[in-house]
């Protein structure tokens, strides 16, 4: 094992916008076990600019040129969905470690295809799941493996995915298509019941589940364009446990007035309840409470959370990549793997084989 800096090479950074700036970047610049070494974009100009305002040591106009680069250790990618097959292979067959944000594929074949050549090529494959290593999801797993609950006996939650509400940013659009694996379903539902399993530290055994359409358009904005909504905006979901706990969750386009992230674990000795204002994991901030025996609920403190500074989706990346970095260089093996990707991928491509996608009639 080497303690020399990790070299990062991401793949369509744009100075001003998107996630890769909003999150990975100023993540990686605050851990001495990274160095941005490598920007790509399409246009070089534009991944001149990144290069300069983030301080890349490289830039280049080509995935090629980015996966080839001997100054690459790992690969970042974090644009559209639809990109990441064609992406992720060429990362791996250049022999590269790879960070694919989630969803992995835009489909469970693509995910099992890109799980298959990373382990054909012995690299470190590593999902964007970040919200396991969220302090308070963290926190909420090691009181659970500590008996606080005692028997897990249900958890229920109730979701909102943000957007697929009354209007939809034109970058967006694409998440309108099902087919493209950038859905409610695919993203903010999947980020949650992946952080509640994790939390668990439990499988599905059984799943059933309901898809609806209730909005029949969604208005774009800027263009106040009027597009068919024909993707899910209503979930229902329920899953029984390998322990026999039971799942219940509802998730809906949009923000509610009311309730937009509850997260209810019931034990036989204990209960958490983990809360946030906005639609789902983390992106408001978490609060967490907690009551055994006979106690009234009251805020449960968490240790190790976030630098200060550091905002929730920032946060979030940053602990992932500490997470990496020690697999890299300890041996350990904390980071969410393609694996796990295809194991949340079979979830999803079983609920929407189950719950279709419905309107009223």
């Amino acid at each position: 094992m080497t303690n020399a800096p990790i070299r990062v090479g991401i793949i369509g950074v744009h100075p001003d916008r998107g996630w890769a700036s909003t999150a990975h970047v100023p993540a990686l610049r605050g851990l001495p076990q990274f160095r941005l070494s490598v920007v790509s974009h399409h246009r070089i100009e534009t991944a001149r600019a990144s290069a300069e305002k983030f301080g890349f040591e490289h830039a280049v106009s080509s995935t090629e040129d980015l996966v080839n680069h001997p100054d690459v250790d790992l690969v970042v990618v974090t644009v559209r969905v639809p990109e990441h097959l064609q992406l992720v292979t060429a990362a791996l067959e250049a022999g590269k470690s790879v960070f694919s944000e989630w969803p992995l594929g835009m489909n469970l074949r693509d995910a099992e295809t890109m799980n298959s050549l990373a382990a054909e090529k012995g690299v470190s494959a590593i999902i964007g799941l970040q919200t396991r290593a969220n302090p308070t999801i963290r926190h909420m797993r090691e009181l659970i493996q500590q008996g606080y609950l005692g028997e897990v006996l249900s958890a229920s939650v109730i979701g909102s995915g943000i957007t697929w509400g009354e209007e939809l940013e034109e970058a967006f659009r694409y998440t309108l298509d099902q087919s493209k694996g950038a859905s409610m379903l695919h993203v903010p539902f999947a980020h949650t019941i992946d952080a509640l399993l994790f939390a668990l530290d439990e499988d599905f055994l059984s799943v059933s589940g309901t898809l609806l359409s209730r909005r029949p358009t969604i208005r774009m904005m800027g263009s106040k364009e009027v597009v068919p909504l024909d993707v899910a905006d209503q979930i229902a979901f329920i899953g029984k446990l390998t322990s026999g706990g039971m799942v219940t969750s509802h998730f809906r386009g949009g923000l509610s007035r009311a309730t937009n992230f509850h997260v209810e674990i019931n034990g036989s000795s204990g209960d958490l309840l983990l809360t946030s204002p906005v639609g789902y994991v983390g992106l408001g901030g978490f609060k967490l409470m907690g009551a055994q025996a006979d106690e009234a609920l009251h805020p449960v403190s968490v240790p190790d959370d976030f630098c200060p500074g550091d905002d929730v989706l920032t946060g979030n990346v940053k602990k992932l990549y500490e997470l990496f970095a020690s697999d890299m260089t300890s041996g350990t093996r904390q980071s969410p793997s393609f694996g796990d990707a295809v194991k949340l991928h079979r979830l999803i491509n079983a609920i929407e084989q189950i719950g279709g996608v419905a309107r009223d009639v």
